[in-house]
């Protein structure tokens, strides 16, 4: 099987890894269910239920291709990260740690985002 880092993903013509994990990530509803596995296992139904209004076949292709990644698994318990995972969860803690500080910055929000 050929590395996900080996394929041409949407802008790179490189297929260089953190090209081909931050087109991962981009997809939409894959930063949601990666954060939701925090806690622990989840199952299929409590993540639909976590992602508010993401399709049953939405969540089953973004499930698909975490796996793919290796960096979820389904056990008998439901999703989990593996260990790749977890080392990626550890950096997503670290964004989100900055986000917060970044949100209540002393600076007028110049970008209209909320």
């Amino acid at each position: 099987m050929d590395s996900p880092a080996k394929n041409r993903v949407r802008g790179s013509s490189t297929g260089r890894p953190i090209m081909v994990l931050l087109d991962a990530l981009g997809r939409r509803w894959t930063l949601r269910i990666l954060w939701e596995l925090r806690a622990g296992p989840v199952t299929f139904r409590a993540l639909r239920d976590f992602c508010d209004a993401v399709s049953p076949t939405v969540l089953n292709t973004r499930l698909k291709d975490l796996r793919a990644l290796d960096l979820v698994e389904l056990t008998p318990a439901g999703f989990v990260y593996t260990a790749w995972g977890r080392e990626l969860a550890e950096q997503l803690d670290h964004l989100s740690a900055w986000s917060e500080r970044w949100a209540h910055r002393p600076y007028p929000n110049l970008g209209g985002v909320e």
